[in-house]
């Protein structure tokens, strides 16, 4: 009688992580920072090569010569596939590997140039150009007529 073979247990290594730059609505404080549940935060992080753009109510990065301040957060394969589902890709982003400031690699979704021709270069490179929950300046007093 033939005994049926057993496999070995295969040990489960755990999902490699990688790092993600985020510099739009999935940083702290805004609406959709929910969808990096489970993710790890890494600190903030710089990357040149890059221009950021103000469509409104989101920015959008494009490649380009500017520099843009984001946070990085370190994320599985499941983590990744579920966010480009979420951003879009590859219709309106495409999620890219690119180096950060100090060199380490990081992933960053991009958008294309035709898609910003019309909005605003934030060339200080972060968004919002103001805080979450900052107040407006107060407008100027106008000067007095003496």
């Amino acid at each position: 009688m033939r005994m049926p073979m057993r496999m070995p247990m295969q040990t489960q290594t755990p999902t490699q992580t990688q790092l993600l730059f985020v510099y739009g609505t999935l940083k702290r404080g805004h609406d959709n920072h929910r969808h990096l549940a489970g993710a790890v935060y890494a600190g903030e992080a710089l990357m040149s090569g890059v221009d950021l753009h103000d469509l409104g109510p989101f920015p959008m990065a494009i490649l380009g010569e500017g520099r843009v301040l984001g946070e990085l957060y370190r994320v599985g394969e499941i983590e990744l596939a579920r966010l480009d589902r979420f951003e879009g890709v590859p219709r309106l982003y495409r999620r890219e590997q690119r180096p950060l400031s100090d060199g380490r690699p990081a992933w960053i979704y991009l958008g294309r140039p035709r898609q910003v021709r019309h909005a605003p270069r934030l060339r200080q490179g972060l968004w919002p150009a103001e805080p979450v929950g900052a107040e407006p300046p107060e407008p100027a007093e106008p000067p007095s007529q003496a």
